[in-house]
């Protein structure tokens, strides 16, 4: 499998091929997949996931939320290889589920590699992938509360996967949309926490 994918499709169709004669697949599997050095997708998949009718799923929008803090951490220091706690590395869902949201992402999927390609490099270099990830890092935190609301943490893991979409296919464009749908997710959530 590819070490760094270069469009949505292929990262979707590679979760489509991960097998496990638990019936489970790991995170692990997932990162191993795409390679520890590849930060968009690592980035793209669990907000792709949580946008999926997997992030339906009582607590799964957390703990996917919880794995792209990680990697935004880390790509905030600096880091290019990127490292999850054992606990988080070995947690699982089921292999049937995981198809499911691969199923439901394919037609996105394939429209997102038509719609984006790189446009504006300038805007996926350094420093911006750093201030992306900042970014990145506090739509993460906002899908904890905004899970409580139905269907609401939809919004943050758009912004996430806009930005990581834009890491993974070098589209600035994108980069630049990612941040408005950054600023439209803290409205969102000023909205849920005051109203």
């Amino acid at each position: 499998m590819s070490d760094k994918p270069e469009n949505v499709r292929e990262i979707v169709d590679n979760l489509g091929k991960l097998k496990s004669e638990s019936g489970e697949v790991r995170l692990e599997q997932v990162i191993e997949t795409f390679g520890s050095r590849s930060y968009g997708p690592l980035i793209l998949v669990p907000a792709l996931l949580g946008s999926s009718p997997l992030g339906t799923v009582p607590s799964v929008p957390s703990f996917l939320a919880l794995v792209i803090a990680l990697v935004a951490v880390q790509i905030l220091m600096g880091r290019t290889h990127f490292w999850l706690p054992q606990f988080i590395a070995n947690r699982s869902v089921s292999q049937e589920k995981l198809e499911k949201a691969t199923n439901a992402l394919s037609g996105p999927a394939g429209f997102m590699d038509r719609v984006f390609h790189g446009r504006l490099k300038w805007a996926t270099r350094e420093p911006m992938s750093r201030v992306a990830a900042g970014m990145v890092l506090m739509l993460s935190v906002l899908v904890v509360p905004l899970e409580l609301v139905p269907l609401a943490a939809i919004i943050p893991f758009s912004g996430i996967a806009a930005f990581g979409l834009a890491m993974t296919v070098r589209d600035g464009a994108l980069m630049l949309l990612a941040i408005a749908l950054w600023c439209a997710s803290l409205g969102v959530a000023v909205m849920a926490w005051t109203g």
